[in-house]
């Protein structure tokens, strides 16, 4: 996958490589580089242009008595007109209309026992959160055709636009939690055991921020009770503690819990696309698309909420294979295969994971790509 501010295919390198060893490890973004010198030539020029209308202001509250000195002091931080834009979001992914459609919903078989208790876990949760959120995932009856979406609600066959809602908000609150819980632990392990992490710590930060980004969204669309953001709070904070305490002690049980936890995701939003596409939520059949979403997935200026869904399943697709696929690996040895590159969203959304030859190959094959990059930009 690429860098969203450049181009739309996911199947670019990430970095460029300063050393192409087979061996290294050591790159760096050399167009974040360039594009972070360009930024800073404009935000010099625009400092220096600032600075000196500072120093005027400041020459005429010099003549006065200092704000702190009074009872009722205001914010001594001069106050801009506008509001800074700019994407300064880690990497995340921009899809092509082709491969929003090629997703599709699989399971990952559990085969040691720790799989199985983490999948059994899941199901649980899956069962206290459709209670909390009143999400049943109930068959049509066979007169539906007869029946106004008005009665399908009151009977709990289909859910409204505050239903979904409720049903997202929660879940992206929670899910958010991982990705940080991981990035935090395999920091610290590094700090203390001074070495590098093979590449892990950026994509679990990476999850864990589209994750927020997922809730950012769903919040400009609905704000919430005290009650239900009381909920999250403490759903959010046992949820991190245990979590936490799992991923010290079995991180790949922890990063297949969340593989099963994203089989569920990309399970409801499938849900909420069949039933947007069936008519069944006609408030959001042409609602047009948050402003923070045709940012952030690069979406038309004309998208609608069915594509702003379709591109939160994709992302959960994606977690949904990148942990399978970690939880596959040796945690303390292997490098991440997701660290240089992704794979298209085609063989994700159809693949549930990589196992560990796989990984070995795909990381390979990355590295070769680089060496080829390199001698071309040589």
């Amino acid at each position: 996958m690429i860098r969203t501010s450049m181009l739309s295919s996911t199947t670019a390198l990430r970095v460029a490589p300063i050393v192409c060893s087979m061996g290294s490890r050591t790159f760096a973004t050399s167009a974040a580089f360039r594009a972070a010198a360009s930024v800073h030539q404009h935000t010099t020029q625009g400092t220096q242009h600032s600075a000196s209308s500072s120093d005027k202001s400041r020459s005429v509250s010099s003549a006065a008595s200092s704000p702190l000195t009074k009872q009722d002091a205001v914010s001594t931080v001069p106050q801009q007109p506008h509001t800074f834009t700019g994407d300064w979001l880690l990497f995340h992914p921009v899809y092509k209309p082709e491969e929003l459609k090629s997703i599709q919903v699989i399971h990952q078989v559990p085969t040691k026992l720790s799989d199985k208790v983490a999948y059994r876990l899941v199901k649980l949760a899956r069962w206290g959160f459709d209670l909390v959120s009143g999400y049943k995932h109930k068959a049509l009856p066979a007169d539906a055709h007869k029946m106004t979406v008005q009665a399908l609600r009151k009977d709990g066959f289909v859910l409204g636009p505050d239903g979904w809602l409720n049903r997202f908000l929660f879940l992206e609150s929670i899910a958010g939690v991982p990705g940080m819980v991981a990035a935090t632990l395999r920091h610290l392990q590094s700090l203390r055991l001074m070495r590098r992490d093979n590449g892990w710590i950026h994509t679990c930060l990476e999850e864990a921020e589209n994750e927020r980004m997922h809730l950012m969204t769903f919040m400009t669309l609905r704000k919430h009770s005290i009650f239900f953001r009381a909920l999250i709070l403490g759903a959010q904070g046992v949820f991190y503690n245990l979590f936490f305490l799992t991923y010290m002690i079995m991180p790949a049980a922890a990063h297949r819990f969340v593989g099963y936890l994203e089989e569920e995701a990309v399970r409801t939003y499938s849900h909420c696309i069949q039933d947007i596409e069936s008519n069944l939520v006609p408030e959001w059949r042409n609602a047009p698309a948050p402003q923070i979403a045709i940012d952030y997935w690069r979406l038309p200026q004309n998208a609608t909420m069915l594509d702003v869904i379709y591109a939160v399943r994709a992302d959960e697709t994606s977690h949904r294979f990148v942990n399978h696929s970690l939880a596959n690996l040796n945690q303390k040895t292997d490098v991440n295969p997701f660290a240089l590159r992704e794979p298209d969203m085609s063989l994700k959304g159809q693949k549930i994971a990589f196992d560990r030859s796989e990984a070995a190959n795909f990381v390979e094959e990355s590295r070769e790509m680089l060496q080829k990059q390199s001698k071309n930009e040589a």
